[in-house]
């Protein structure tokens, strides 16, 4: 038995590999449990306003109750995610997300609520499964090694569906036997396994040399990180994109229920399970679509499909064919986004995961409240059929998107490279001194200067993202041969964390960049406080005025 990651990627073969791992099976099995509660409460939910209100408007917002709250403090909960213990985030936003469905379920069982009481819970509930998600996704890396994390990945997109396929059954059936109420209080025992789980597991945390960043410079280091970083701004935009078009399926699903099939709340709690059960097939079969198709081919196949499922649920009275179009639905909307989430996954390093994942679900779950309002919104004025008729033409159009915004190829997750030695100093630092000027000067070949800019546009983006300002390359116009790269830190500790936050690949990037340079003499770097008129304190900064007059420079090759 194989208890904990080994340090070093490796090849994992197989979807159910990761479960070998022991942190991981347990979280793993005990989520499954957390993902039924999700779905027996958004039944229950779902049921009781369609119980009190006959406005689609009101029932399709039950859904952007829930999904709000990860868009508004999706960057602040990875933040955190990324500073703190994730074990303990995670327990803290599972322990919200619970005393609000226990608040719901005492309300419920005194018959107090109402349509604008049960949407706050949801939007309390929401909150706390929008802390817990950056923590729990962010985590999974590890508890498995790198070359699981895929199939580890797949596997959680797997045990959300299962829960889908078998957790609206249930919950339906809840419901029509003992009511809303007791899908509550059923929801909140299965959440119970999950705080088990997490209190169990032993995370050996990886302690960093440098302090910790406050929650508002994490904020603007991880969204300077994926502005920066283009694979992940192209998945963020077509989730989102995705998630405004498809959400019509799930915010409109009890009124597929009611008003096309005219079932009962069994009827809802069968479709949704056809809806996960679908979904469950697409996420067991996403490895062979992935060694078949590129990125943007499958999405464009997913996009397509998804959009006829719609287009039939919308026009079928049958509950069977219904049932039919929407396991092919959910298999193609788990498919699509579980390659959006490995997109990310295997694109944002250690540091920065919790953040990444947590901008990736903002954009997606923004899609989807704005999307379930909008088609509750066009329910209320053109009927159920044609919201549905309408999403489903624009789902079919959605791959045009990848003319200008082609899926990013999906490659091995980009690791932290080793930490380097910080660089010496002659003039006296605190971690706040700052700014810092760093000058780099390259010399270049005239016949590859062409090849060497190229190289530095990327360089720019990598010294960008994490952490650099004010980048600049420049020529020598006396002497054509020197190039100087200059960038800007904060303090001298951002450039600390600059210099060690690189990857692999970025590092490999640094060095390609070096290998351009001509010339005797290695690559001169040099790093200079900026000192604004009347910033001196001579007698505070150095022992004597020639040391202070002295510079931070040093000569080496790469490590910038």
């Amino acid at each position: 038995m194989i208890d904990s990651p080994k340090p070093q990627a490796f090849s994992v073969d197989g979807v159910a590999a990761p479960l070998r791992y022991t942190a991981f099976r347990h979280i793993w099995l005990a989520s499954l449990l957390s993902n039924l509660a999700v779905m027996i409460r958004g039944v229950g939910a779902g049921w009781a306003m369609t119980e009190m209100t006959s406005s689609a408007d009101r029932v399709a917002l039950v859904q952007t109750a829930f999904t709000l709250p990860v868009m508004l403090i999706s960057l602040p909960a990875g933040a955190i995610a990324d500073m703190y213990d994730r074990r303990v985030v995670a327990l803290v936003s599972l322990s919200i997300a619970l005393c609000g469905l226990a608040a719901l379920t005492a309300l419920q069982w005194q018959g107090l609520t109402t349509p604008d009481l049960l949407l706050v819970l949801c939007f309390a509930m929401g909150i706390g499964m929008a802390l817990m998600n950056p923590a729990w996704q962010s985590s999974i890396s590890e508890q498995v090694p790198a070359g699981a994390l895929p199939a580890a990945v797949m596997l959680t997109g797997i045990s959300f569906n299962i829960a889908r396929s078998f957790g609206p059954a249930i919950g339906g059936m809840v419901v029509a036997t003992a009511g809303a109420v007791a899908a509550f209080a059923l929801s909140a025992c299965l959440y119970l396994p999950l705080m088990v789980a997490l209190l169990l597991w032993k995370r050996v945390a990886e302690p960093s040399r440098l302090p910790r960043e406050t929650l508002r410079r994490a904020i603007v280091s991880g969204t300077r990180y994926i502005m920066n970083s283009p694979s992940i701004k192209i998945v963020m935009t077509r989730a989102m994109a995705t998630g405004v078009v498809g959400s019509s399926i799930s915010a409109l699903m009890p009124l597929i229920a009611r008003d096309l099939l005219h079932g009962s709340a069994q009827t809802y709690g069968i479709m949704l399970g056809a809806f996960g059960l679908g979904a469950v097939i697409g996420a067991l079969s996403i490895g062979e679509v992935r060694k078949r198709m590129n990125g943007e081919a499958a999405m464009r196949a997913c996009m397509m499909s998804m959009g006829a499922a719609i287009a039939a649920v919308a026009v079928s009275r049958e509950p069977v064919l219904t049932a039919i179009a929407l396991m092919l639905a959910g298999a193609m909307w788990l498919m699509a986004f579980t390659l959006f989430d490995i997109g990310v996954q295997l694109s944002a390093p250690r540091w920065v995961a919790g953040r990444s994942l947590a901008a990736y679900q903002a954009a997606y779950s923004g899609g989807i409240a704005v999307g379930s309002w909008g088609w509750g919104r066009l329910t209320d004025v053109a009927g159920v059929e044609i919201a549905l008729l309408v999403s489903a033409a624009l789902m079919l159009l959605s791959p045009l998107l990848g003319l200008w915004l082609r899926m990013p190829r999906i490659s091995a997750r980009g690791e932290d490279a080793e930490v380097l030695a910080d660089p010496k100093v002659r003039l006296t630092l605190t971690d706040r001194s700052g700014p810092l000027v760093v000058e780099i000067e390259y010399r270049v070949a005239p016949e590859n200067a062409l090849g060497f800019h190229t190289v530095m546009q990327d360089v720019q983006l990598s010294r960008q993202r994490n952490g650099a300002y004010g980048w600049s390359i420049a020529r020598d116009i006396a002497d054509p041969e020197l190039w100087t790269e200059r960038y800007h830190c904060p303090t001298w500790l951002d450039y600390l964390r600059q210099r060690n936050r690189s990857t692999q690949s970025e590092r490999a990037l640094d060095y390609k960049a070096t290998a351009f340079h001509i010339g005797p003499d290695p690559v001169r770097i040099r790093r200079m406080l900026e000192r604004p008129f009347g910033s001196v304190r001579w007698k505070a900064d150095v022992p004597d005025r020639a040391t202070n007059e002295a510079l931070l420079i040093e000569s080496e090759r790469g490590n910038k």
